[in-house]
């Protein structure tokens, strides 16, 4: 049978179709199909995350110190600047939503001791708004170094002194409008009792005499009255890459004896710059103290403002500058390495001068050094400074930030 001409139009449309349903269909191998299953394979082969040992140790650390377990603890605070290598521990007793006690002392192998008992209440009163603690202890230091006043002295006028100090101390804190605003004040007594230094260095009474040399052997009563009014944007002041701290603070001390009381005020600036999303941070830092007269009374020589040591002039022997004013500057640039440890290149620069008129930018005494600071979120447990300048080289052990 021939085929007539509407079954030849219906097999070519029939042909045609199926060409272009054909043409159309997906090759079985294309581009996304492979990318489909090789995200397929991965999904298929991932594990969970597993972190090391140390980051394990650091981790385990942290979540016991949030969650408010920790009762035995280091303490490495030295009894005074200059003291050396501190060793100590305490006991910390939680109490209350979150008031702790804090029973803590140390000991250098220079026979500096620090013994005390504080009570904190951080956040605790209005709304969170007020902080308070109470503090007392005894501490001793038995080889201070005095160099005599002003920053023409040399290493080789050093005479040593100790002092004994009992203390008591109140403090409060007060956010009251914004969280910025910081309100502090505080009230201490304690007595200041200068005695003969030890070690190499000849000890200060052999050097001077009450007549040359303000205080000497004195033990004065001192009731230490302090406010402060503050701005601090920082995240926390014990470890920040960002953020500042901008504050006035007065001081009183009242000799009840009305023979060596003074009055003090601190200027402090503090501003961290953050680049690189904090990668790299510009910390800058300005501190100028000034001290003023009660009447006709003195202030003792080891009351006085001082620079040199581990959080100022670190390649400086600690105390190594004293006068009735001081001023410091401080630059770092610190680089994290990672969420436990930064790196910093700093300088410092500061004088110390009898007369507030010089505190100027003229006749600074400078150094600069590289540093290491292993860290927390809020702290900063452990610093290493290695600093140069005028008087050589010194290697710092901080157990904080240096500012």
């Amino acid at each position: 049978m021939r085929p007539n001409r509407r079954d030849i139009a219906a097999g070519l449309l029939a042909a045609f179709l199926a060409a272009r349903v054909s043409a159309q269909a997906p090759e079985p191998t294309t581009r996304t199909s492979l990318i489909e299953q090789a995200q397929a394979d991965k999904a298929a082969a991932l594990q969970p995350y597993t972190p090391g040992p140390a980051e394990k140790y650091v981790n385990y650390a942290e979540d016991y110190l949030k969650g408010g377990n920790l009762h035995w603890h280091p303490f490495f605070d030295n009894a005074y600047a200059g003291g050396g290598f501190t060793l100590g521990g305490g006991y910390l007793q939680h109490f209350g939503a979150a008031s702790t006690l804090d029973l803590r002392g140390s000991i250098t192998f220079q026979g500096y001791k620090r013994v005390e008992a504080e009570v904190i209440a951080p956040g605790a009163f209005f709304g969170r708004r007020v902080s308070a603690s109470l503090l007392g202890g005894w501490r001793e230091a038995t080889k201070v170094g005095f160099y005599g006043l002003g920053m023409s002295t040399t290493e080789a006028d050093r005479a040593n002194y100790g002092f004994k100090q009992p203390y008591g101390a109140a403090s409060i804190a007060i956010f009251p409008f914004h969280r910025w605003l910081v309100l502090r004040g505080g009230f201490e007594a304690s007595q200041w009792q200068q005695t003969p230094g030890a070690g190499e260095a000849p000890s200060v009474e052999d050097v001077y005499t009450p007549a040359t040399l303000t205080g000497l052997g004195a033990k004065p009563v001192y009731f230490h009255s302090q406010a402060t009014v503050g701005f601090d944007s920082r995240p926390s002041p014990g470890y920040a890459r960002r953020g500042g701290y901008y504050a006035v603070t007065v001081h009183d001390f009242t000799d009840p004896d009305a023979v060596y009381g003074f009055q003090m005020v601190d200027y402090e600036a503090i501003q961290h710059v953050p680049l690189l999303r904090e990668a790299w941070v510009l910390s800058f830092r300005g501190l100028v103290e000034t001290t003023s007269l009660k009447n006709d009374q003195q202030i003792p020589f080891f009351m006085l403002p001082a620079l040199g040591g581990g959080s100022d002039l670190r390649a400086f022997s600690s105390w190594r500058f004293r006068d009735r004013n001081s001023l410091l500057l401080q630059a770092e640039w610190r680089i994290m390495v990672n969420r436990f440890l930064d790196t910093a290149v700093f300088g410092d620069f500061g004088k110390v001068t009898a007369s507030r008129s010089d505190l100027n930018l003229h006749g600074l005494k400078t150094d600069g050094g590289f540093g290491f600071r292993f860290h927390g979120p809020l702290a900063t447990p452990l610093r290493l400074d290695f600093a140069q300048g005028a008087e050589g080289f010194s290697i710092v052990f901080g157990a904080s930030a240096v500012f």
